[in-house]
């Protein structure tokens, strides 16, 4: 089992490696395409670029392009299906400049050949006024789906799904359902098979291979499946994913309150929000929220980080004052303390770390329910502690002998004391941190924000706030009682 999971990991290392050298690749080939000085020579090499490399690899290498020469690259792509993988699979950024550039015919051609689930991700990133333009001149039955989907929440089950997909009722054939499957080739099969009543309430499902190795005539009440779960448009994406991941489902069928089916959320389309909810967690986590190219300016990353790091200059603001409040009052206990607020804040800052990191991750993957709460908090509560107690007494032990063998002027006199105050400043620190590590992810979560800010830059600088404040308390009090 441990040799098939080495191989594992290292085919995907090399899987991942032969993805960065294509990327690599061919944003040198581009970027000296676009710097020749004589234009005919630049779009030959441009095309031949276009004809030889996937639209999804140029869809990445083209978030590395000057925005100026994007509308040339996607004019070289080699077909219309290239183009619309090339837009699919392209960032945000890439896609709004070229429906800048884009004239309405092209733009209509696109939409009408793109799918609905797709084509809703990529209006969001066209202005309001393109958009109904765009929906007054295509197909209005595919402008009435895609207006549907896009109303629902971005975050929702209902902008995850699909409007296209194979639906019949249960009086029908095999042989019927195949022939109007293979009349309609762009409508993915692998999606599922749904069957319905006549009043269009979902029934079943029907698995392909059941539709392969059955008479043409057999029929399909008599093949389908019980669906056994089910969502509405309003459910969150991160339900959605719980349920395909518990149940590892390929397709979770969309029913509004009547139980009719409306749509469908394919497994791929999963992945892709599992993708999002990551990307957006790891920047919380980091305290910033941006989405920004190689092109942007210095000066647009700093407004977007600046206002997550103003709370930590605050912070560090009033931890100097509560360092200078406490080091009037002098004496060789308190002096010596100075010297240890890095290791108290580093470590009370990674016990609640770790505390909140546990308990935002069992929140995003649906394993803090409501009956295990309560004992999941008292354990990763009293497992901070513990881990603080360990540090706390160990570090006292540690400064008790160097302060012994050291000869070192400061502590030679006081060896108890100053041992005594690390060692309970420490086991307070961590306190206050195993508190915000395991509170503030549920205190962030009753007021309606993302709990992955919680272990952002606002939590960190509370931490070394109170964790400061904890331990210079504990040091004047025992400073205090042994002098």
């Amino acid at each position: 089992m441990a040799n098939i999971d080495a191989c594992e990991i290292e085919e995907k290392s090399l899987v991942e490696s032969k993805t960065g050298m294509i990327d690599d690749l061919l944003k040198e080939k581009l970027e000296k395409a676009f710097h020749k000085q004589t234009s005919k020579f630049r779009l030959h090499d441009i095309a031949k670029i276009a004809c030889e490399h996937s639209s999804i690899d140029l869809a990445y290498a083209a978030s590395h392009l000057p925005p100026n020469v994007l509308p040339i690259l996607y004019e070289n792509l080699p077909n219309l299906d290239g183009k619309i993988k090339f837009l699919v699979n392209t960032d945000s950024d890439t896609r709004t400049t070229l429906f800048r550039e884009l004239d309405d015919r092209e733009l209509k051609k696109l939409f009408e050949r793109v799918p609905t689930d797709e084509a809703v991700w990529l209006v969001e990133d066209m202005p309001e006024r393109r958009f109904r333009r765009l929906m007054e001149i295509i197909d209005s039955k595919k402008a009435v789906r895609i207006r549907e989907l896009k109303q629902h929440d971005r975050k929702s089950a209902g902008r995850l799904m699909t409007s296209e997909f194979f639906a019949f009722t249960m009086d029908m054939t095999i042989g019927e359902a195949a022939e109007y499957i293979r009349d309609n080739p762009r409508i993915d099969f692998a999606k599922g098979i749904f069957i319905l009543n006549h009043a269009g309430e979902l029934q079943g499902y029907v698995p392909a291979r059941n539709m392969m190795i059955n008479p043409s005539s057999t029929p399909l009440r008599q093949v389908m499946r019980p669906v056994l779960h089910k969502v509405t448009a309003d459910a969150t994406r991160e339900e959605v994913i719980d349920l395909v991941e518990r149940y590892k489902i390929s397709f979770l069928p969309v029913v509004d309150i009547d139980n009719e089916l409306i749509g469908v959320i394919a497994h791929e389309d999963v992945v892709e929000a599992m993708e999002d909810m990551a990307d957006e967690t790891i920047a919380r986590m980091a305290g910033t929220n941006e989405k920004f190219t190689s092109h942007d300016s210095v000066l647009r990353r700093f407004l977007t980080r600046a206002p997550w790091l103003i709370v930590t200059l605050c912070a560090g603001i009033l931890n100097m004052g509560v360092s200078s409040s406490f080091h009037k009052h002098g004496g060789v206990a308190l002096t010596f303390a100075l010297f240890f607020v890095p290791l108290i804040n580093g470590m009370s800052g990674n016990i609640g770390l770790q505390c909140s990191t546990v308990l935002i991750r069992m929140m995003a993957m649906g394993g803090l329910s409501s009956g295990s709460r309560k004992e999941t908090i008292i354990k990763e509560f009293l497992g901070g502690l513990f881990t603080g107690t360990i540090f706390g007494v160990l570090s006292g032990l540690i400064v008790f002998f160097l302060s012994l063998f050291t000869g070192n002027s400061l502590t030679a006199t006081t060896p108890f004391a100053v041992s005594a105050i690390v060692c309970f400043g420490l086991i307070g620190g961590c306190f206050v941190g195993t508190l915000l590590g395991v509170f503030s992810p549920l205190f962030f979560v009753r007021i309606g924000v993302d709990p992955a800010i919680s272990a952002g830059p606002i939590v960190t600088a509370f931490n070394d706030f109170l964790s400061m404040t904890i331990y210079f308390l504990i040091a004047w009090g025992v400073s205090g009682l042994l002098f």
